[in-house]
């Protein structure tokens, strides 16, 4: 079997209504323009062959924090097509007041990477970057 990517992933928030209107922002702006879910409890886009959900907290979890060193994700990171578009984003967070832990800057983990890491209101890490070519990718065969 070989997997064709991440159909979607989904993150749990207690601070919900933020959140929502965080990512009403950001998804959009990065290609995931086709609304499939929109209701009191779940946001969820696709795009770009990627889905992104975001849930309400349970009620006994809303006062519980985001803690990134808690069991669970760690932070998400979308793969940008340009440097540009990782600038791009920036000037996006920037605006929308996201805590931004690492401004655009060049990175160890592949030639040529290039990323972005932010907080969401949450305080869930989101990281964009930008490799050239199939960076690691580029042989990712079970044997290479």
């Amino acid at each position: 079997m070989e997997i064709n990517g991440i159909a979607h992933l989904y993150v749990t928030v207690a601070k919900f209504d933020q959140c929502v209107a965080f990512y009403r922002e950001l998804l959009p702006f990065m290609g995931l323009t086709r609304v499939v879910h929109d209701d009191a409890n779940t946001f969820y886009c696709i795009g770009g062959r990627t889905g992104f959900g975001v849930t309400r907290a349970a009620a006994e979890f809303r006062a519980t924090a985001y803690d990134q060193g808690r069991s669970g994700i760690h932070h998400v990171c979308f793969r940008a097509r340009s440097r540009d578009d990782v600038d791009a984003v920036h000037e996006l967070v920037r605006r929308l007041g996201a805590k931004i832990e690492r401004a655009p800057q060049v990175g160890k983990w592949a030639p040529g990477y290039y990323s972005i890491l932010f907080e969401d209101p949450e305080g869930i890490r989101v990281e964009v970057n930008y490799i050239p070519g199939k960076g690691l990718l580029a042989d990712s065969s079970p044997t290479g």
